[in-house]
């Protein structure tokens, strides 16, 4: 049966190779918006709008409620890419661990996953927080871009998590 759970699952092994997989698809994932976002621009670097991504938004709601300390721009700097990190670590534990035990997670190449943490984070949870505008205030080309960097994040997390996992099983 397709959606019956492994017997020989190990959530240990499982969230290892899910935070390995889940900090190089982050990296992977960065790499991939960086280039896209060259290509868009003729080749040359895209400049920051100025703006503050979620990311930044997150560290500084962070720091302000558990610390009570507003970030500097320094601080945001190096802030925004631990926050990046972390979630793209957590999900790929997730992922890691649900590989695990029900082996309908591992179709698809990943793709499935990424796509629903699109969904789930930048379409519901980013605006629901206030650490985005609604969906509707942005050009589907941006969407669609969030959507391919999310594609790219779930393949690189399944492709790294089998091979670390293999590891882990020798």
């Amino acid at each position: 049966m397709a959606y019956s759970r492994t017997r020989d699952g190990n959530i240990w092994k499982g969230l290892a190779a899910g935070i390995a997989s889940g900090l190089l698809a982050s990296w992977v994932m960065n790499k991939f918006q960086a280039e896209l976002a060259q290509l868009e621009n003729g080749g040359k670097k895209k400049r920051s709008s100025g703006g503050e991504d979620a990311t930044i938004k997150t560290a500084d709601r962070v720091s302000r409620g558990l610390l009570n300390h507003k970030l500097t721009k320094k601080g945001k700097a190096v802030a925004g890419p631990v926050v990046h990190y972390a979630m793209g670590a957590v999900s790929g534990a997730i992922y890691g661990a649900m590989s695990e035990f029900l082996p309908v997670t591992k179709r698809w190449l990943g793709l499935p996953f990424g796509a629903a943490l699109w969904l789930i984070a930048d379409e519901v949870a980013l605006p629901a927080l206030g650490l985005s505008k609604k969906p509707t205030d942005y050009p589907a080309g941006v969407h669609v871009r969030a959507l391919a960097s999310h594609l790219v994040y779930g393949l690189s997390t399944h492709l790294v998590r089998k091979g670390v996992r293999r590891a882990l099983a020798a």
